[in-house]
């Protein structure tokens, strides 16, 4: 399951930004086949006196924490290759709109999350494409 944690200044983003920035980060994933449900994304709104970066307030900066779940990636290079597309998908939310933004990203133990009381099927197994092709939790 990947959990994004977007930290932005009050106003950074409408609602329709928001939804389209969720819709892009969701499309990536699932491109991978993983469900829809499993990609998860928070908007956090902190005002100006919330907010700071290097002891400032941070009134152009938008940090985000990525945690990964589902997938883990162990290999320097897929590690880097995934990285940059991270960085991609942020870029028309972030650069393109004149904001610093940062970035990191977790990889949590696989074994230590449930979805609906359920361990999740093994990466690629026939239970995890059931679950991307009805995007639900089932038992299997």
């Amino acid at each position: 399951m990947p959990l994004w944690h977007i930290y932005h200044p009050a106003n950074t983003y409408s609602d329709k930004d928001k939804q389209d920035f969720a819709r892009d980060i969701t499309a990536l994933y699932t491109s991978f086949g993983l469900p829809e449900f499993y990609v998860v994304v928070l908007f956090r709104e902190l005002e100006e006196s919330s907010f700071f970066v290097g002891g400032a307030p941070a009134r152009d900066t938008v940090r985000i924490v990525v945690e990964h779940l589902a997938r883990h990636l162990d290999d320097p290079d897929t590690r880097r290759r995934s990285t940059l597309r991270l960085n991609a998908i942020m870029e028309p939310y972030t650069r393109d709109r004149g904001l610093h933004w940062e970035f990191h990203t977790y990889e949590s133990p696989r074994d230590l999350w449930m979805i609906a009381g359920l361990f999740p099927p093994d990466a690629g197994s026939e239970a995890e494409k059931v679950w991307a092709r009805t995007n639900e939790p089932a038992p299997y």
